[in-house]
């Protein structure tokens, strides 16, 4: 297979895949950061102290941590099919993307607001703040840097389960390595894609450092 038939299956393939990550990226920050926050403000010490809902919410992100994501896609099945309407495609990948990454993007989430100085905590205390104005002002933007690096690091992980999603009908660079790369014996295709994931996790990688070292200064 040459390059003028290769170009037009990279294309639609990496649109694929940066629509299921970027759509997985966000469903992922808005649920697994007040996650991540909410399992340090209910633990001992934090100003909503709650042993229940910090050991269940902690025993719910422990649990989507320690699935395989291959396991993941085959257990979601139904009840993707029930948000997207069907089990196979990119769309149908953006779920179990999601539900596999908010876990896993909220424990770092948590260990990122920890590393807040609790002096700062107890100024806002002090001056009156409640909970919302300890968030918002003082852990949120003290733990910036280290959100930005824990949301890199995710986008990253993403970019590989959306790979292996592609394995099983999820469309994308994954569905092209499988159907062209492996099953068509199409060894020069397999190393283009391989290539241009791994240019993919470079620039992810290259963006979130550069972003990160702006904020820390």
């Amino acid at each position: 297979m040459n390059w003028d038939d290769m170009q037009p299956l990279l294309h639609d393939a990496t649109i694929e895949t940066l629509q299921m990550v970027g759509i997985a990226t966000l469903v992922t920050l808005l649920v697994g950061l007040p996650l991540g926050v909410l399992l340090v403000l209910t633990d001992k010490g934090g100003p909503l102290r709650n042993a229940v809902v910090n050991k269940v919410v902690g025993a719910i992100v422990n649990v989507g941590r320690s699935l395989p994501f291959v396991i993941l896609l085959v257990a979601l099945i139904p009840f993707t099919r029930w948000v997207v309407g069907t089990s196979i495609g990119w769309q149908a990948a953006t779920v179990p993307l999601a539900v596999g990454a908010i876990p896993f993007y909220a424990r770092l989430v948590e260990s990122a607001v920890r590393g807040v100085d609790g002096g700062l905590v107890e100024a806002v205390h002090a001056m009156g703040g409640g909970t919302w104005a300890v968030v918002r002002k003082v852990l949120l933007p003290e733990a910036l840097p280290a959100l930005l690096a824990a949301l890199t690091t995710t986008v990253i992980a993403l970019v590989g389960y959306s790979a292996m999603a592609g394995t099983v009908g999820g469309g994308g660079l994954g569905n092209l390595a499988i159907t062209y790369g492996y099953m068509r014996f199409e060894t020069n295709f397999m190393i283009v894609i391989v290539v241009e994931l791994v240019l993919l996790v470079t620039l992810v990688q290259l963006l979130g450092d550069l972003a990160v070292r702006r904020l820390k200064r």
